[in-house]
């Protein structure tokens, strides 16, 4: 099992320690490295900051919205981070939700994500593989455009520049069973948003026939410390935040996926209270035990035990969310 070091994106502005953090990662034999957006920082912009300064470590986005970018701008970015990295360039996606398509991007969100997310990596295989000019009828990637404002002069192109890696990885955050499932058939890797060791269950069906070399790379945060109730505390502030904020009550992929998991009355009372703008009691109200299946908290000894359930799965890259060297020390140690 690799390891990653999983970033995210950054809050107020950007975030002094994650240069120094990605640097160290490398030089303890961290295979990958991982920045995300939102809305505020981009995805692609820190890695290649990122880039400049490291030499060795795989580069990923974790994830990078579709929103955010046509599937064209996106490998655009992709294959030109890849050239400048000399081929280290892991592309992962996702759909997002409604509030942040519709909310931050101003873009209808899709009525079929199955085929819109299908679409958008079709295309961008297409510009990597460069055999031809870019050409699909799609539902909500159509290329050349044929809408009904075209023009009509719209023509098929292949990228100016050669792809350094056809074979660049594309891999998708995916949540539900029928998301996850298409991930394995059409993706190199999937990033899941949960993953508790001992629920794998949950996917087990989705998870079906996968490919040699497919990468399974969820995120967990890790800290070493003493007090697990404490350490558990950010981890829960983000569920009470995902579970509760992102999304609506009647939408949020990440409520639906903790009830799938088991804790379905706690996920919904944790929506009810945020919603409510209860957002400390919603916090209090993640169970520590679903905050602790899906981390590594605790002494050195205790993250060994549970990084010993973590192998026994199909998990083939465990990228942490690791706040200090330390942390990212031991756990190096402890997967060598």
């Amino acid at each position: 099992m690799r390891l990653g070091l999983a970033l995210g994106y950054w809050g107020r502005g950007p975030d002094p320690r994650h240069l120094a953090l990605a640097q160290e990662a490398e030089r303890l034999g961290y295979d990958s490295v991982w920045t995300a957006e939102a809305w505020g920082s981009d995805a692609f912009t820190p890695l290649t900051w990122i880039a400049a300064h490291t030499s060795r470590i795989r580069l990923g986005t974790g994830i990078a919205q579709m929103a955010a970018r046509t599937p064209t701008a996106t490998a655009m970015h992709a294959l030109t981070l890849d050239h400048l990295s000399g081929g280290r360039m892991l592309l992962g996606l996702g759909l997002s939700g409604p509030q942040v398509v519709e909310g931050w991007y101003g873009r209808p969100f899709p009525r079929s994500p199955l085929t819109a997310t299908r679409e958008y990596v079709e295309v961008i295989r297409q510009v990597l593989a460069r055999q031809a000019p870019v050409e699909l009828a799609g539902r909500f990637h159509s290329h050349p455009y044929t809408g009904p404002d075209a023009t009509g002069l719209g023509r098929p192109l292949k990228p100016i520049t050669h792809p350094l890696r056809s074979s660049l990885p594309v891999l998708l955050g995916a949540e539900g069973p029928k998301n996850i499932a298409q991930t394995v058939r059409i993706a190199d890797g999937w990033l899941p948003l949960y993953w508790s060791p001992r629920r794998s269950y949950v996917y087990e069906a989705a998870l079906t026939g996968l490919r040699e070399g497919f990468m399974v790379a969820p995120m967990a945060r890790a800290h070493v410390c003493d007090d697990v109730a404490e350490g558990l505390l950010p981890v829960k502030a983000m569920l009470g935040f995902y579970i509760g904020g992102m999304g609506h009550a009647a939408r949020n992929f990440h409520a639906d996926l903790m009830a799938r998991m088991g804790f379905e009355e706690e996920a919904r009372r944790i929506q009810e209270l945020f919603l409510q703008g209860r957002k400390e009691e919603a916090v209090r109200a993640v169970p520590d035990t679903f905050a602790d299946e899906i981390s590594l908290i605790g002494p050195r000894a205790r993250i060994a035990e549970k990084l010993a359930e973590w192998r026994k799965g199909p998990v083939t890259d465990l990228l942490v969310t690791a706040p200090d060297p330390r942390t990212l020390r031991v756990l190096a140690e402890l997967n060598g």
